[in-house]
């Protein structure tokens, strides 16, 4: 597998195959409120489109970046998350750069949103895909991101050496600046917990894929029927 890491300043056209990573905190948000019974994440350009959703569908969970706002129900924190029953519900989801990148390849054939929470389900629909060529998109920080960059890499590597080891990977992801930023509460909307729950690796057995349907990108989760099983090969 042909693997290229790009922040997404970089992304000149959709590639064939695209892993969007965000491990602090988009992605490992997305994957905790699918646990939470999510059935579909909606992707927002804007803020402002974000809040247009919710004025039109009331019963949608709209989320952001930051502090609580007017308009939104919650922050993109995991820790904060992990407690609300969102069985059946939609979300609306905009952040920094997580749905910023998603949005950036919504043209590619395949769009998978990725965290180290589904790094072996990601990198196991890679591997039943045979995927010759993967962009991931490194989308914190311009593209220079550790975590992001950390977690690709490891991903990556797992879609072709099903043994790999995380420890490395997961250290540079502690050792980032998001980490530290969320840990001195430099970034507002913080959980205590959220840099430790975005370090579980494969704590969920989807994957998550994005689509367009019609005019909206929209991420939802994708169970492998080994995982499932409980078998992590």
């Amino acid at each position: 597998m042909d693997a290229s890491f790009l922040g997404i300043a970089e992304l000149v056209e959709a590639p064939s195959v695209a892993v969007v990573v965000d491990v602090m905190r988009a992605f490992t948000v997305a994957a905790w409120a699918f646990a939470q019974g999510a059935e579909k994440i909606v992707l927002a350009e804007s803020l402002d489109e974000a809040l247009a959703l919710k004025t039109r569908h009331p019963d949608w969970v709209a989320l952001k970046d930051g502090p609580p706002a007017p308009g939104f129900d919650m922050v993109n924190s995991p820790g904060l998350l992990r407690s609300v029953d969102l069985g059946g519900r939609t979300v609306v989801q905009k952040t920094t750069a997580g749905t910023v990148g998603a949005l950036a390849v919504k043209e590619a054939p395949l769009v998978l949103c990725a965290s180290f929470v589904v790094a072996e389900a990601t990198a196991q629909l890679l591997r039943t895909r045979e995927s010759d060529s993967v962009t991931f998109v490194v989308t914190g920080d311009d593209g220079q991101a550790d975590e992001d960059l950390a977690c690709a890499q490891y991903i990556a590597r797992r879609a072709t050496e099903a043994g790999t080891d995380a420890t490395e990977f997961l250290r540079r992801a502690a050792e980032s600046r998001a980490a530290a930023e969320l840990a001195e509460g430099v970034r507002q909307g913080v959980h205590p917990d959220d840099v430790a729950l975005c370090l579980e690796v494969d704590r969920f057995p989807f994957a998550m894929m994005a689509t367009l349907e019609g005019s909206l990108m929209v991420l939802r989760p994708h169970t492998l029927p080994s995982l499932a099983d409980g078998d992590p090969a």
